[in-house]
């Protein structure tokens, strides 16, 4: 059988394609720190542009916009400082007897249902001693142990935060001559259409971005301002850290509220203390998912909220933690592409009906 020009060409880019994706799946395990040291990059080029364009030469601008980077991440990282040396001691004290009053009250109404329900004081008291008397050791192989950590994933996650800021500085620094060299690998007569869809992929992507620095904004000032109204001294750094968290979906505003949990049962020692701070966290959560993330983000990139939803299920799923950290980024260019495909189908021969398509065999 002969095959046509058309169908060498599909018949070669699927080739192309099928072997590009089994080189990702062979390179997978080393390719994370270039991947998210090219995100870094992308992010921080108009800072090291700018700083270009006012006499700062690309080495320094480069390592400069790094260095920010690093210090807002080390700023986030010292809000929880304050709030874990401050409440840690505290918690072999008043834990305890704070689960006691916690059984005295669900003890009961357990019982009602005929249910048999208690909290096993003791054991969380042997817990909190580990923590809190010398014996963090033990406490953090047993977390490692449940979490099916070994030493060699712990070497390759440290590796990998000392490579990605090299791979970004690198970046950075031949950013300018980069991306011509590698437009430079598109066939001319897709120059102009594979410039459209960078430039718009460019766009929808520093809206994301924008769009993300909103929301992390807005929920910090949020979770400060309802936890300092429901009186927890701790109100600014926890508040202050859960809005910047949201940065990494779920686990994020869970830490959050595990920060904002315990404040609030070392503080108040009751249970409506720890309920009004449930209770912020809930509204916090609905507003996230529910109008700030589908509006400020969903809008921006083009997604319906339930695509956006879907983006961070789906990615999620496929490719774990990584996945949702690029959900919505990736659904941004995915919609890209998705436009300008649906845009060459409206103009093509099939779409206007210029193309025979072979008819089904009438019945005799």
């Amino acid at each position: 059988m002969t095959l046509t020009a058309p169908q060498k060409s599909i018949l070669s880019w699927t080739a192309l394609a099928v072997v590009a994706w089994a080189l990702l799946q062979v390179l997978s395990p080393v390719l994370l720190p270039f991947v998210l040291g090219a995100v870094m990059a992308y992010a921080l080029h108009p800072v090291v542009q700018w700083l270009a364009e006012h006499s700062c030469p690309r080495w320094l601008g480069a390592g400069v916009a790094l260095l920010l980077l690093g210090i807002v991440g080390l700023a986030v990282v010292l809000l929880i400082v304050p709030v874990v040396t401050r409440q840690v001691p505290l918690l072999k004290e008043q834990v305890p007897a704070l689960l006691e009053h916690l059984n005295t009250w669900i003890h009961p109404l357990a019982a009602r249902f005929g249910l048999e329900v208690s909290v096993d004081v003791t054991s969380v008291r042997d817990v909190l001693r580990k923590l809190v008397s010398g014996h963090e050791t033990d406490l953090v192989d047993s977390v490692l142990s449940s979490l099916r950590i070994g030493g060699s994933a712990l070497a390759a996650v440290l590796g990998n935060l000392v490579l990605t800021p090299i791979v970004a500085y690198y970046l950075l620094l031949d950013w300018v001559s980069l991306v011509p060299r590698t437009k430079g690998w598109v066939p001319p007569r897709w120059h102009n259409l594979t410039q459209h869809f960078l430039d718009e992929t460019d766009e929808v992507l520093g809206q994301y971005l924008r769009g993300q620095l909103m929301v992390m904004g807005v929920l910090a000032v949020f979770y400060t301002v309802a936890l300092a109204s429901v009186g927890l001294k701790l109100a600014l750094p926890i508040g202050v850290f859960t809005g910047l968290a949201v940065f990494v979906p779920y686990l994020g505003f869970g830490l959050g509220l595990v920060l904002g949990v315990l404040a609030a049962a070392l503080q108040f020692q009751d249970l409506t203390g720890v309920l009004l701070v449930l209770a912020v966290y809930g509204v916090g959560q609905v507003i996230e998912s529910m109008w700030l993330t589908p509006k400020l983000l969903g809008d921006r990139i083009g997604l319906h909220p339930l695509a956006v939803i879907f983006a961070l299920m789906a990615f999620g799923h496929l490719f774990g933690f990584v996945g949702v950290l690029v959900a919505l980024p990736a659904s941004a260019v995915l919609l890209v592409a998705l436009r300008r495909a649906k845009s060459l189908y409206f103009h093509s021969q099939l779409y206007k009906g210029q193309v025979s398509l072979p008819q089904p065999p009438t019945d005799p």
